[in-house]
């Protein structure tokens, strides 16, 4: 955080507020002045400080020995599906949660395990997740750990003990709503949002009081029915949609990004994209749709709405607004700013005004095809000729993708070096509008393409081809000038979080295993350490008695993995995740993990007719493919059904697919949904698509 961003008087405040010292068992309280102030060896809150900055004031570790880098230890977790958690470090303990919404408290020095706590998620929950069964992080207040899980509770652990101290469900568990956020906590309220908004589900925020897990205030992104809607700003947003649009939820989740700004006392969320992701089927095709792909700030205490910028009216392409905020003050044009800045997924770097929510300056950071600009004085988007899909009728091939010009991998921000550090995508999608026959399905993600115009083709030469294509960069961004510093490009579109530090480096790791040290002035790659399978996870740094660590979660997975595994395919997959903690001159070893293994692929013989591969496609398409990979390719996530022993038999696979049998695995049973002969179906095309890639697997 920049000193002296924040007033003394309201940190004087926050500490009066939430208490110093003295909890229970010893523990040390912690505090919003502690959060907002930031504690050089440790690391209290999501982004660190209420900036969200993910910058680290240590400087043991620098760019003179960060050769001398190696592991102090390391600690095997008990799931290999996606890590994507930030560990909190408070009294030398270090806190993680892992996939599966659990949590882990080691000695943050030795790595001695000090006590676990499993939410008990049902298994069959995964299958309302888009994009993995992760957990990106804690939240401390006092002497409590606050959990957002999977199937959508919120629950307060005792910070020694690892024991629940309350549970209170914050979504409609019948409804496909997830959580996989990490909650924030400002003056004793907790805040935390949800996912879900392709399943059909209306977003909102919502404040519980840490002490009791009581609900405070629930702030809704999307108006309810009209005539309906009594708050003002829900009011003003229902002009803004059309159709019935809440007969189908219609999306705005708030499932990621959040920043504070104690002296402002504003707290900004980031809104999510609409559901479906179609405009048309959506909302008639018309309007601005608030709050969708918004950033909104808010009166923390009541939930009151204070302003918000839309950076996608209208959105239609994925392009959440969802990903890293980051408040820093900013020489612009000769005038010190409060600026709020962020690189959400439709490809513009924003910095805006965070007292007003005034539109300063917005450039491309990556290719962008869908607008050719935005407006100078507004940052409204000048969108190019052609890129309404679902209202043209017409597909559209567009720059990004869904998964965005940066998703969730957080970002950071050097004060040293006034740039900021994003972990971008350059991909591209072909936006095919779906058919007249197109319905609403529940336990499915409703985006409004045509699933199969969508999916990959099924020719691991063309896939090849494809991925080529695309890559991954960590971009050092320059906001003042709205310019890149420096550029360095990986072969592989998605990779890790990123970290940056007052010893003048930044860490990120990458699909291929390795953590990466650069020059965060130059990008000169200074050190590298293969931590064993890909990493997605941001780094975070801390000191014990004088010592700086750095700490990552290993282990490859979420979002595009999941949906298009083929493209992400080469990715390193280990059968062990971990957390992994270096320190300068560390001797520790990682012991040999061999890379997941599939097995071999010796499906029985295709011999359905065209008409049944055809219609199990379709299903696959639709229903299968946002965990079993698209066109069949696992990511590694999820099985490969490709190689799955119950391909032989048509009641094995019955019995998995319609009747639940792996539920508990996190495979839940689809008998409401899928017909035996559709079961049936899905299992021909399955068995077609293994014949097909044999040869050339």
């Amino acid at each position: 955080m920049m000193k002296g961003l924040f007033a003394l008087a309201p940190l004087a405040l926050l500490a009066a507020c939430s208490g110093h010292g003295g909890g229970s068992g010893g523990t040390k309280d912690v505090s919003g002045a502690a959060i907002a102030q930031g504690t050089d060896g440790e690391w209290l809150s999501y982004g660190r400080t209420y900036d969200e900055q993910r910058f680290s004031p240590l400087t043991q570790i620098n760019a003179d020995n960060a050769g001398q880098l190696g592991l102090a230890w390391y600690a095997d977790l008990d799931t290999n599906r996606g890590q994507e958690g930030t560990p909190l470090v408070i009294d030398g303990k270090i806190y993680i949660s892992t996939a599966w919404s659990k949590a882990k408290a080691y000695d943050a020095a030795t790595g001695k395990l000090i006590w676990e706590y499993d939410p008990k998620v049902p298994g069959e929950t995964g299958v309302k997740a888009c994009c993995d069964v992760v957990n990106r992080g804690l939240a401390a207040w006092g002497d409590k750990l606050f959990l957002g899980t999977l199937d959508g509770r919120l629950v307060a652990i005792d910070r020694a003990t690892g024991k629940e101290i309350w549970s209170t469900v914050t979504v409609d568990q019948s409804k496909n709503y997830t959580i996989t956020g990490a909650p924030r906590v400002i003056n004793g309220m907790v805040i935390i949002g949800n996912g879900g908004a392709e399943y059909g589900v209306r977003g909102y925020v919502t404040a519980y009081a840490a002490d009791t897990g009581k609900q405070l205030w629930r702030f809704y992104t999307v108006p309810d029915a009209p005539g309906k809607n009594v708050a003002d700003y829900l009011k003003k947003a229902e002009a803004t949609w059309k159709g019935e649009y809440w007969r189908i939820g219609g999306g705005g989740t708030v499932w990621d990004a959040m920043a504070y700004d104690p002296a402002l006392d504003l707290l900004y969320i980031g809104v999510g994209n609409g559901g479906p992701w179609s405009r048309q089927l959506r909302s008639d095709g018309k309007g601005d749709n608030l709050f969708l792909s918004s950033i909104v700030a808010l009166r923390p205490k009541t939930g009151q709405y204070v302003w918000h910028f839309q950076t996608t009216p209208g959105d239609e392409w994925d392009y959440t607004a969802t990903q890293s905020i980051i408040l820093a003050d900013l020489t612009i044009d000769g005038k010190r700013r409060k600026v709020l800045m962020q690189a959400p997924k439709n490809g513009f770097f924003y910095v805006l005004d965070r007292a007003t929510g005034q539109f300063i300056s917005g450039k491309p950071y990556v290719t962008v095809t869908w607008a050719k600009g935005l407006e100078p004085t507004t940052g409204r988007p000048i969108e190019a000729e052609g890129v309404r899909w679902s209202e043209n009728g017409k597909a559209a091939s567009l720059y990004p993708s869904p998964s965005g010009g940066h998703n969730w991998q957080p970002m950071s921000y050097s004060r040293k070096t006034g740039l900021a550090y994003i972990p971008t995508l350059e991909s591209g999608f072909n936006f095919v509008p779906a058919g007249a026959d197109y319905a609403f399905q529940p336990a499915a993600p409703n985006m409004g393409i045509d699933p199969l115009a969508t999916s990959l083709p099924e020719d691991m030469a063309i896939i090849h081809q494809a991925r080529a294509g695309l890559h991954g960069e960590l971009v050092a961004w320059d906001p003042v000038r709205q310019k890149a510093a420096w550029r360095v490009r990986y072969p592989i579109v998605w990779n890790g979080g990123t970290l940056v530090t007052d010893g003048g480096l930044v860490f990120q790791g990458a699909a291929d295993g390795n953590l990466i040290g650069y020059d965060a002035a130059t990008g000169k790659r200074l050190w590298s350490l293969n931590l064993g399978a890909g990493i997605v996870a941001p780094p975070m740094s801390y000191s014990v008695d004088g010592e700086q660590y750095l700490a990552v979660a290993v282990g490859y997975g979420g979002g595009i993995t999941q949906v298009a595994g083929a493209m992400t395919t080469t990715a390193k997959l280990s059968g062990i995740n971990r957390l992994v903690v270096l320190k300068l001159n560390g001797t520790a070893t990682l012991p040999p993990v061999a890379e997941r293994a599939l097995g071999t692929l010796d499906p029985p013989p295709a011999t359905a007719d065209a008409a049944t591969v055809a219609a199990g496609r379709a299903v696959f398409a639709r229903r299968c493919y946002v965990c079993h990979g698209s066109a069949a390719i696992s990511g590694g996530e999820a099985p490969d059904l490709r190689y799955s022993a119950a391909l032989r038999d048509a009641a094995s696979f019955r019995a998995i697919v319609r009747d639940g049998a792996l539920a508990a695995n996190g495979m839940p049973g689809f008998s409401t949904a899928l017909s035996a002969e559709q079961t049936e179906a899905v299992r021909a095309y399955v068995i077609l698509r293994a014949n097909q890639d044999k040869p050339r697997l």
